[in-house]
């Protein structure tokens, strides 16, 4: 019995389950992201402009809330394009992950699951980690840049290690 092994950047004509798999993830990810980003910046879908979020913001105890939701709401928009497109992903993946982890931060009260949970952003933060790791799949802008047509598994791990870095700095600066 032959075992079926299956590359991320496949370097045949065949398609596999990893070209279908990947891009729907990537777009629903970007998608949810890009929607968020762009109620922040914008006042799309209902969302709350970069005055009421900044308003959010400092009574978390970030300084500057208004310029602080300016970057979260460009962070979400950028990194839900990059997403979609597949487009430069390990750094679309860790710029999910990094408003991820500060979105954690706020609103952990010890429990996970629940109205007061963070499962939601935790499944989130699960899914960039696994498009960093993995990268984009076939279908994507990535796979015409020299650098990132055959992803690799560094490309992830130091986009999640720099995700999780600008998180924490961002984090530090809360009162």
């Amino acid at each position: 019995m032959a075992v079926t092994s299956y590359s991320v950047a496949p370097r045949t004509a065949d398609t596999t389950p990893y070209d279908v798999g990947l891009p729907v993830l990537r777009v629903v990810l970007g998608l949810i992201m890009l929607v968020h980003g762009t109620q922040k910046l914008f006042r799309w879908f209902d969302g709350p402009g970069t005055k009421a979020t900044g308003m959010f913001f400092s009574k978390a105890g970030y300084p500057a809330g208004e310029t602080m939701a300016v970057i979260a709401g460009l962070t979400e928009t950028l990194g839900g394009l990059g997403l979609i497109l597949g487009l430069l992903t390990p750094l679309a993946a860790a710029a999910v992950l990094g408003i991820m982890i500060n979105a954690i931060a706020l609103k952990w009260t010890g429990a996970v699951f629940g109205m007061t949970g963070v499962e939601f952003e935790a499944l989130i933060a699960a899914a960039a980690v696994t498009l960093a790791l993995t990268g984009p799949g076939r279908f994507a802008v990535d796979r015409f840049l020299p650098v990132l047509r055959d992803h690799r598994l560094i490309h992830g791990f130091l986009a999640i290690a720099l995700g999780v870095l600008l998180a924490a700095v961002v984090l530090l600066l809360r009162d």
